[in-house]
């Protein structure tokens, strides 16, 4: 299945005014923009064709298994697949360093091929996420996919549709008391998630 661009002009520039956050408990929250990178169909195709995409392959109970996506990570330092992610990861930490203190990083690329590409329930919490509030800004390109919420420990869940050029940003204890995930679907075609973050966060 092939991703279709969106057929409407892309904004200008990037912005926040169009942000809302859904407070969750204990002290995390949640920050949603639609529409919010521009230029997704050009940055969604460059990243689709230049990122060295790489499978990897994990040890889980008494087999190794495929990881069910394609990954890459940029670190500080490196350069970015496409303009546009400099001028975003310059955004976000611009807007969000009253709150977070400190500048976005790192970029991982996760490439969710079809809806058989997923990821499982967790925290981003080696580093200093497992013990420190910290902020993870998510950029959706492609086919919308459900990225789904609930508390550590139990609680009622919630699930964030994102689409083509969409932002989420978990933030304060979201990373340490909430667990997110993308879960499998029966048909969807192929969308990439940037994930910028501070450093010593993953």
């Amino acid at each position: 299945m092939e991703f279709q661009g969106t057929l409407f002009e892309a904004p200008s520039g990037i912005g926040f005014d169009r942000l809302e956050r859904t407070p969750l408990t204990r002290g995390a929250w949640v920050d949603v923009h639609r529409d919010w990178l521009p230029d997704a169909d050009d940055v969604f195709t460059r990243l689709v064709g230049t990122v060295p995409w790489r499978a990897e392959r994990r040890e889980m109970y008494d087999r190794v298994v495929d990881v069910p996506r394609l990954v890459h990570t940029y670190l500080a330092g490196d350069s970015l697949p496409h303009p546009v992610l400099d001028d975003a990861r310059d955004a976000l930490s611009e807007h969000y360093l009253p709150e977070l203190g400190e500048p976005f990083r790192t970029a991982g690329c996760c490439y969710y091929r079809d809806g058989r590409d997923s990821v499982a329930w967790h925290g981003d919490t080696i580093g200093r996420g497992r013990s420190e509030d910290t902020m993870v800004a998510i950029v959706s390109l492609g086919d919308p996919r459900r990225l789904c919420l609930r508390p550590r420990g139990g609680g009622d869940s919630i699930a964030v549709e994102l689409g083509h050029g969409d932002l989420v940003v978990m933030g304060g204890s979201c990373q340490r008391t909430w667990e997110h995930a993308v879960p499998k679907v029966a048909h969807a075609g192929p969308r990439i998630s940037v994930q910028f973050r501070p450093l010593n966060v993953f």
